[in-house]
């Protein structure tokens, strides 16, 4: 059962970046994320990401998100943040060389456990303050629904806290509010992803993945294979 539930996600995650394949580009992600608890109820979450442009040619994103966090009880958890992310342009003829989007967000994240999987649903809503070039600023919303799972490598008495491990996980975002500004559509994109860690401590986690970034353009759509080195705190 353990097996097939996992064969299931990896092939949900496969099928739907199959879709949409048109210009191909390659990057790269480096991916840094912390979460600290205060007391039993209150926390902190940090994650810090850069992104390279297509061929590994240099920054194109830097990502800095903070967030309160409030534990419900074990298995779930509320957070409200902001998110800072500007993007380093490469465009002839354009003095700028960045734009910068802001966001509020909220997310509700519920874990549990199923056929020896550790599953992690997480639900997040994303208001963005959005920089244009040659035009005004506009506002937009944003849903995402992320689903995770990981299988300890080696047999586990109880919970799974040092060892080697495989994840999966897959992501869809939707346009909620002003699609009309952004590509027209109400699906924005996906993003599935294969890694291999290891988990260090109950306190740290390492991962090395490969994700499959599906886009909807308005005109053309993308699909973005990137290397992500990926590393989890927990204090």
């Amino acid at each position: 059962m353990k097996k097939q539930v996992f064969t299931v996600l990896v092939l949900l995650c496969c099928t739907i970046a199959a879709n949409a394949q048109t210009r191909i580009q390659n990057s790269g992600w480096l991916f840094l994320m912390n979460t600290t608890k205060f007391n039993d109820k209150w926390g902190m979450h940090m994650d810090v990401q850069l992104r390279t442009n297509d061929a590994w040619d240099g920054v194109r994103n830097l990502l800095i998100r903070p967030g309160l966090t409030y534990y419900i009880n074990g298995s779930s958890d509320v957070t409200l943040g902001y998110l800072y992310t500007p993007t380093f342009l490469q465009l002839d003829g354009i003095a700028k060389s960045s734009i910068t989007e802001h966001r509020i967000w909220q997310q509700y994240i519920y874990k549990h456990k199923l056929a020896g999987l550790n599953i992690s649903h997480r639900f997040r809503l994303e208001q963005r303050f959005i920089e244009r070039i040659g035009g005004d600023d506009f506002f937009a919303q944003r849903a995402r629904y992320f689903i995770r799972g990981i299988v300890p490598l080696q047999k586990q008495d109880g919970a799974f806290e040092k060892g080697p491990f495989v994840a999966v996980q897959n992501e869809v975002f939707l346009n909620v509010q002003a699609k009309d500004e952004l590509n027209g559509h109400v699906f924005d994109q996906n993003r599935a992803y294969l890694a291999a860690g290891y988990r260090f401590s109950k306190k740290m986690d390492a991962e090395l993945g490969y994700m499959n970034q599906s886009l909807k353009g308005a005109a053309n759509n993308t699909s973005n294979n990137i290397v992500q080195l990926a590393i989890y705190t927990r204090f």
